[in-house]
């Protein structure tokens, strides 16, 4: 099993910072690509940031300029950095994963519990 361990999450004012995390644990042989994904109340889940395993990176365009993705492979954690936060910016976020688990063959998409972000004007 896969498990993922998300914290970081809160409220903010306008013009804020929050630094979420995501911890991943469990019977991991390799984890291929790492996401964030935001779903405000009654709209779909969206892409916000992600990056593979060599380092690539891409962000909705919503966020480019003040939202920074990173990974730390050796601990299976991947972060997402929100400066400038705003009021839409407002969602619960999820962490996602894709890995290779040692007891299959294939790579698997994992997603975390979310972790609510409210950010005030």
């Amino acid at each position: 099993q896969v498990q993922l361990v998300e914290s970081g999450g809160g409220l903010a004012q306008a013009g804020g910072s929050l630094r979420l995390s995501c911890a991943a644990s469990g019977s991991i042989f390799r984890i291929n690509r790492m996401a964030w994904y935001r779903q405000a109340p009654g709209k779909q889940r969206d892409l916000v940031a992600a990056q593979t395993s060599g380092g690539s990176t891409n962000y909705a365009d919503s966020v480019k300029g003040r939202f920074t993705i990173s990974r730390d492979n050796a601990k299976n954690t991947v972060y997402l950095q929100m400066n400038s936060l705003k009021p839409e910016d407002t969602a619960v976020y999820y962490c996602n994963i894709n890995a290779l688990r040692y007891s299959t063959s294939y790579a698997g998409y994992y997603w975390g519990q979310g972790t609510q972000v409210t950010v005030s004007s």
